[in-house]
């Protein structure tokens, strides 16, 4: 009483794949397949045929037929529940019941089968069952693939590691292009930039960023550690033209020196660098338009809070520069309202877009201090308007928590200087971070991940990383802290032309642009 073979054979007879569960030569199961087709007759309603020897139960799958040869003395009803659970196996395995479909996936077909058939016996499983048992895990091969996934990784992260210092060059060298200060590695860098700077009028001014560019770098020069010097400072610096005071031997015994490990500093340049960083702007008119976001992200989707709000303010030098109106553009944008100062003539504003004082006669304010003359607001705006959402799937397997994060950046923003902060539980070692885009750095104080993207833009608008730490609730990552910044703004408010209210010639203006997060968090 047991099932001889189990087959699928074409309406021709062709033999497409068969499973025997009792000894038996090839010679007799292909004679009894081959005989099958001239035993099936039309228009019958059984879905059995019986031999002297054999009997043959089937059930028609499409152009083919799923068969089972058994004995005669087995039971009809046992054999039939055997067919029919075959029957829902083979369209889980091969999704195209033909004859090329069933050929590529004859090998899982067999292993389905003999979980299904054992020794001729049906097996009492469910087709649940029999997919979990064929898709078991073997540890060795789990293992091996986490060794082959950390190589993979590691050599991931020096590629990224690579492209970001390729982007951070490509990021200061535009900086410098834009800004009209050169990206700075040194002190004769700084002197030559304030020398050869030249910003216009055109609104362009310190551009994306440039004015912090020049505190950063006279910063990291001033904090030089002592000790032997980086390769830059024993490179001699291109492109100086005339040098006063030092002859030649004196600078073969500095090259001397500096060959020996001692940091030889030039006398004239970091004085020069340093009183440089102290002096006032450089361009009588300085506007600054910023918008700040206060964004709250529901982990599941929707949003608590969607808030820009958004100032002008102006710096001038010279009092006779102060005697000017302010010509602005704006994006329509649904939801923004403007407010101005109280001095500001409302009227020319709200007819003529022009920020001019109520007393033409007063100039504005003068000195190092800026001056608020506009706020906006920006409210109503949906989730699709999020310059960068953040998304994370923690789930706990065999005795870790496997914490996966995915950003994806909208098309509207480029964005700089990206670090998301995802809080962990209390650790006694870093995390395990398996594959990343971009840094990533433990701090261990205040027990969070902090994930660093210099700059997201057009070539990596969306990507992820993977962590691993000790079994933990869902809830201890959240909430998320995203911090950003970006060169344009939602209302692309931006001032267009400054007019001289007593002379023929506006002052020289520049402008700089930026949107900032104040509160910007996923829960």
């Amino acid at each position: 009483m047991v099932v001889l073979a189990a087959s699928i054979i074409t309406k021709s007879g062709k033999v497409l794949v068969s499973r025997q569960f009792v000894d038996m030569s090839r010679i007799r199961i292909e004679g009894l397949l081959a005989a099958f087709p001239k035993l099936v007759g039309t228009g019958k309603q059984h879905t059995y045929v019986e031999t002297e020897n054999v009997r043959y139960v089937y059930q028609p799958i499409e152009a083919l037929y799923l068969l089972l040869v058994t004995n005669k003395q087995s039971n009809i009803l046992e054999d039939l529940d055997t067919l029919r659970l075959l029957s829902k196996l083979v369209p889980e395995y091969s999704p195209s019941l033909d004859e090329e479909g069933i050929c590529k996936m004859a090998f899982e077909l067999i292993f389905a089968f003999d979980e299904a058939i054992s020794l001729g016996n049906k097996e009492n499983l469910t087709v649940a069952q029999v997919k979990q048992y064929c898709e078991m895990e073997s540890h060795e091969e789990r293992l091996h693939k986490l060794v082959m996934q950390s190589k993979i990784n590691e050599t991931k992260d020096v590629m990224k590691r690579k492209a970001s210092e390729i982007d951070k060059s490509k990021i200061e060298k535009n900086r410098g292009d834009k800004g009209g200060f050169m990206s700075l590695s040194g002190p004769r860098r700084i002197e030559s930039s304030f020398s050869d700077m030249s910003i216009s009028s055109s609104g362009s001014g310190f551009g994306s960023g440039s004015g912090f560019g020049l505190g950063a770098d006279v910063e990291s020069f001033s904090s030089k550690p002592k000790g032997r010097p980086p390769a830059s400072a024993n490179a001699p610096p291109k492109g100086l033209g005339m040098k006063l005071g030092k002859t030649q031997r004196t600078n073969q015994f500095l090259e001397s020196l500096k060959a020996e490990g001692e940091v030889i500093l030039e006398d004239v340049q970091p004085t020069a660098a340093l009183s440089k960083s102290s002096l006032p702007p450089t361009d009588p008119v300085t506007l600054t338009i910023e918008e700040r976001l206060n964004v709250v992200i529901r982990r599941d989707g929707g949003l608590n809070n969607f808030d820009i709000q958004g100032t002008l303010s102006l710096q001038i030098l010279n009092q006779e520069d102060g005697f000017v109106q302010l010509q602005i553009e704006n994006q329509d944008v649904p939801g923004l309202s403007f407010k101005t100062h109280p001095n500001i003539n409302k009227e020319l504003f709200n007819s003529k877009h022009i920020i001019g004082l109520k007393d033409s006669n007063r100039p504005f304010p003068t000195g190092q201090n800026d001056v608020g003359l506009m706020k906006w607001r920006i409210q109503g705006m949906d989730e699709a308007a999020l310059p960068l959402t953040v998304n994370c799937w923690p789930s706990v397997s065999g005795g870790e928590t496997y914490v996966n994060i995915e950003y994806e950046a909208s098309e509207l923003f480029d964005l700089q200087n990206v670090v998301i902060s995802i809080p962990l539980p209390a650790l006694r070692e870093p995390p395990s971070v398996r594959q990343i885009d971009g840094e990533w750095k433990y701090d261990s104080r205040n027990s969070t991940l902090d994930w660093s993207i210099l700059l997201i833009d057009h070539s990596n608008r969306s990507g992820s990383m993977e962590f691993v730490v000790p079994p933990a609730d869902s809830s201890v990552f959240f909430p998320i802290t995203i911090r950003f910044t970006a060169a344009s703004t939602y209302s692309d408010v931006k001032v267009v032309n400054l007019m001289p209210l007593r002379s023929n010639a506006a002052p020289k203006y520049s402008q700089r642009i930026q949107l900032i997060t104040d509160t910007y968090q996923v829960i």
